[in-house]
């Protein structure tokens, strides 16, 4: 005789589909999914190819042998790294059968998640975490006055991408940094602000027509370009929402559990720049 019933009617968070309730999420709130692009794997490492030199090409007299050549390639390894998230919730919210309690644990994990991800991202943190653009050798660097008067810094923040073959596409830097730029006016008893708004979208500031994004995890007086196309967010596909039901038995009480595996591969750094302001 069976110790334990089921009913049909009945559905909790367990599965696997439910990992979704974390994903989606997170690349909606992350700044690093909104600023590069997504590639999944379900390989514990991702290569990313480099290509170091183009083959040869020239002009060829007709009927002429074509020298060949090879292209030169080197490769960057990608480990994605495990973020995490557990909360306690209840037997009866863990075995709600209306999908609305689902969604909410799901979203709660998915926004810690997605915080965890951005200060790798934008800090140097070691250990576990992956190196984000901080860690990042060989990315461009500007420097910016104390208090910024115009918007030199990122007219020669563009032409350094694009040096590099780069195009930046987004700018992100924190609050503090951000409003000061945006209180910048096109000219001296001014009241019209210097930057360019997109009328498209209600609040929404650009510089030199590329979107400004704002995330509480760039450090103080510094602004990041990136070349989203030079900036990938590497993610691995099993991204999980488990529950667990013996952990807290004596309370009654269910542990359930958000884990994504995610790194960063910038192949081309200098694509990149980071503007430093000398009050930094």
């Amino acid at each position: 005789m069976s110790m334990f019933t089921t009913d049909a009617g009945t559905r909790s968070i367990l599965p696997p589909e439910y990992g979704e309730l974390v994903t989606k999420p997170v690349e909606a709130l992350s700044v690093a999914y909104l600023t590069g692009e997504k590639v999944t794997t379900n390989a514990n490492k991702y290569i990313v190819p480099i290509l170091v030199s183009d083959v040869t090409a020239g002009a060829v007299a007709e009927g002429a042998e074509i020298t060949p050549s090879d292209a030169d390639f080197d490769e960057l390894e990608i480990i994605p790294a495990k973020f995490a998230a557990l909360t306690i919730v209840s037997r009866e919210l863990a075995d709600d059968s209306n999908p609305s309690a689902a969604d909410q644990i799901g979203k709660s994990i998915a926004r810690q998640i997605a915080n965890r991800v951005d200060n790798a991202l934008f800090n140097s943190l070691g250990g576990v975490n992956p190196d984000g653009f901080a860690d990042l050798t060989g990315i461009s660097t500007v420097s910016a006055p104390a208090a910024y008067a115009n918007l030199d810094p990122f007219e020669e923040a563009v032409s350094k991408s694009e040096a590099a073959g780069g195009r930046i596409t987004h700018w992100v830097t924190g609050a503090a940094t951000a409003l000061e730029i945006a209180k910048l006016k096109d000219t001296s008893g001014s009241n019209r602000g210097l930057l360019n708004p997109d009328l498209a979208v209600e609040g929404r500031r650009t510089i030199l027509g590329r979107p400004v994004v704002v995330s509480p995890y760039v450090p103080a007086d510094v602004v990041y370009g990136i070349s989203k196309e030079d900036f990938l967010v590497v993610t691995r596909e099993d991204t999980r929402l488990d529950v667990d039901h013996s952990a807290y038995f004596s309370s009654d009480r269910v542990g359930v559990r958000g884990t994504m595996r995610v790194a960063f591969a910038m192949p081309v750094p200098a694509a990149h720049v980071r503007i430093i302001n000398a009050a930094a």
